[in-house]
């Protein structure tokens, strides 16, 4: 680390460094019905770079909007891969040339790629980055395993180079296509799920538990109004990161929720007693798998686990659905709610893609990205440090 840190200070980065943003389309540009078609034929899902997710999010989501295309098409003008991007410069603070994938806040940047061409639009999207002015593309929250990474990895290969994984762990996912009470019995136990059913009976005290799934782009409206009122009042809208109190940020939601729900692509899912919601969540759908994008409780019945009850009962919708095979959890590694119960895992990473062989800018790059990793670890660390803290003086 040393030695990349030597390299990265040989000569200072300038703003002529930084990649033009004007050197590539904007993804607004990008015409609907051809990203549509590409999502519909990607050989790997992922349901936040689905254009009516992404475009909401690039319209109007705080620190998420104005990102440009990285497009590959072939001989007859189709679109065979997209990966929304921004310049290093925009997230990092630091002016190398670099691209970023953009963040679509579903915490998964796996790109587009078709799957009858997948290392040709892979070649396509690394050949428009490079005419670009990039020496390198970052690629966080990707899918390391799946498809699209080894195509990249051989379109990659043509060229003699190789891709760095800076940073993986295991997300939670759930097989779908399994039974859901088998699967759950193996992941929790019997114990736990005697506790769970005893918590819900005792959520029966304040009237009749169900589960309800919205589906209509009416029903989805209205049920998004109740998942943004549970978030809000919950430790999310406490630290002001709830979706509901930044305008930017409800206006995307609402738009791609109600796009989506026109495709049948999302689902709002609310846990009642009675008239009144416990906990709700936003289920976002691609391809063959569902992506569970957040989850809302109300704080006055966390003794009843009401998240873990509105995942138990997801848990049981979805595997009764034959068109999912498989759930993203899209959650944190480690979530203390969801590992727990979706006991699959599957390998998630930051990537860095050279764009060049033997290119000296490479290194500088790679060792910005790791210095601000643990710039940002350290904060992360100071922060938890001072709430944990609070809590125990309070």
């Amino acid at each position: 680390m040393a030695e990349l840190a030597d390299q990265a200070v040989i000569r200072r980065a300038s703003r002529s460094d930084a990649t033009d943003p004007h050197a590539l389309p904007a993804l607004s540009d990008v015409a609907a019905g051809q990203w549509r078609a590409l999502a519909k034929r990607a050989i790997e899902a992922n349901g936040y770079y689905q254009p009516e997710w992404e475009l909401a999010v690039n319209a109007s989501a705080r620190g998420r909007t104005g990102a440009a295309a990285l497009g590959a098409v072939n001989d007859s003008g189709q679109l065979i891969g997209l990966l929304p991007v921004v310049p290093m410069q925009r997230v990092y603070r630091i002016p190398l040339p670099a691209l970023v994938a953009a963040e679509p806040y579903g915490t998964l940047c796996t790109p587009l790629l078709d799957r009858d061409a997948a290392e040709d639009a892979a070649t396509g999207l690394l050949r428009q980055a490079r005419i670009s002015g990039a020496h390198a593309l970052i690629v966080r929250t990707m899918s390391l395993e799946g498809p699209a990474m080894t195509a990249i990895e051989a379109a990659l290969a043509r060229d003699g180079l190789r891709p760095r994984v800076l940073h993986a762990w295991q997300r939670a996912t759930l097989d779908a296509t399994r039974d859901a009470d088998d699967l759950l019995r193996e992941a929790l136990g019997a114990k736990k799920l005697k506790e769970l059913r005893r918590q819900r009976y005792r959520l029966a005290d304040h009237g009749a538990v169900r589960f309800a799934v919205a589906r209509t782009p009416r029903e989805v409206a209205s049920a998004l109004e109740t998942f943004l009122a549970l978030e809000a009042g919950g430790w999310k809208g406490r630290r002001g990161t709830a979706l509901g109190q930044h305008a930017g940020d409800a206006a995307f939601i609402r738009r791609a929720t109600s796009a989506l729900a026109e495709t049948g692509s999302c689902e709002i899912v609310t846990l009642h007693a009675g008239e009144t919601p416990l906990a709700g969540g936003i289920v976002v759908r691609h391809q063959d798998r569902a992506f569970f994008f957040k989850i809302g409780i109300d704080e006055r019945f966390a003794k009843f686990s009401p998240g873990a009850q509105l995942t138990l009962d997801l848990t049981r919708h979805l595997c009764a659905d034959p068109a999912i095979a498989s759930v993203d959890s899209t959650a944190t590694p480690g979530h203390p709610m969801i590992d727990p119960i979706w006991r699959g895992r599957f390998a998630i990473g930051d990537v860095l893609i050279p764009l060049r062989r033997r290119d000296p800018l490479f290194a500088a790059i790679h060792a910005a990205v790791i210095m601000h990793r643990l710039a940002y670890d350290a904060a992360r660390g100071t922060v938890h440090a001072i709430r944990n803290r609070r809590r125990k003086s309070s």
